[in-house]
């Protein structure tokens, strides 16, 4: 299967409902009140989206996989802030698993999808 649009890749589904998550955080307790840290996770997390809608718009793979390693970035710095949030008891626990264990999917997703892109000769 062909994939014709950034939408329809895996990665960036997950990334969507990360972000989502990410803003609803932020959106009530104590993240509400910080503005620096809810400015810096929120926009981490769009990153991921981000970076690969754009680099899947270069069409080109050797392109695309280089935004691909700036989303797997900014997954790593959602995780950290995630860290954060929990250490400064603005998520609780299960919640903070919950969000943790689906930045590690999104991120292995993008590995993964780095790998295949690498191993193609599309360019």
């Amino acid at each position: 299967m062909t994939i014709k649009r950034f939408e329809e890749v895996e990665a960036w589904q997950k990334a969507r409902i990360l972000t989502t998550a990410v803003y609803t955080m932020c959106s009530e307790g104590k993240a509400l009140k910080d503005f620096g840290f809810r400015d810096q996770i929120q926009r981490a997390s769009v990153s991921v989206m981000s970076n690969i809608a754009e680099g899947f718009e270069r069409n080109n793979n050797k392109e695309f996989v280089r935004f691909l390693f700036y989303s797997k970035g900014s997954c790593g710095e959602v995780r950290n802030l995630l860290i954060v949030a929990n250490d400064l008891k603005y998520i609780q626990d299960q919640r903070f698993n919950e969000l943790s264990e689906l930045a590690i999917i999104v991120s292995s997703q993008i590995a993964n999808f780095i790998k295949y892109l690498k191993k193609s000769k599309k360019d």
